[in-house]
């Protein structure tokens, strides 16, 4: 299973970015979805999070700014990211967790990073 993120770039403050990570490989199902983040220095956290049912959860730092979706028949997740600050220059990171057969456990897939700075 791979998962590749794309959609980073630099922006200015205020300014909006999406970011969209498409799932591949052996995948039975995938349950949920999720992007997080890591700042230089710092611990990746989480930003995001869709379930399977497309329930969301998000950080505080985010709420009203970031929106999470997927498209369950293209295994793919996306991060509209607006009212982009420059805290929120940081690797961003997708992750699924999916099972690879019926009977499989599930596992957790990470995609590489893409990285997303907010600079004027």
């Amino acid at each position: 299973v791979q998962l590749q993120a794309f959609g980073g770039g630099l922006v200015q403050p205020g300014g909006s970015l999406r970011l969209s990570c498409a799932a591949s490989g052996s995948i039975f199902s995938i349950n949920s979805m999720s992007w997080y983040r890591q700042a230089p220095g710092k611990q990746r956290e989480v930003v995001a999070v869709i379930t399977s049912g497309s329930d969301t959860n998000y950080a505080d730092s985010v709420k009203g700014r970031f929106t999470i979706s997927r498209d369950n028949a293209r295994n793919t997740v996306h991060l509209q990211m607006n009212s982009l600050e420059p805290e929120d220059t940081a690797a961003y990171y997708c992750n699924a967790v999916v099972r690879t057969t019926m009977s499989s456990r599930w596992y957790n897939y990470w995609g590489q990073g893409t990285q997303v700075t907010v600079s004027s």
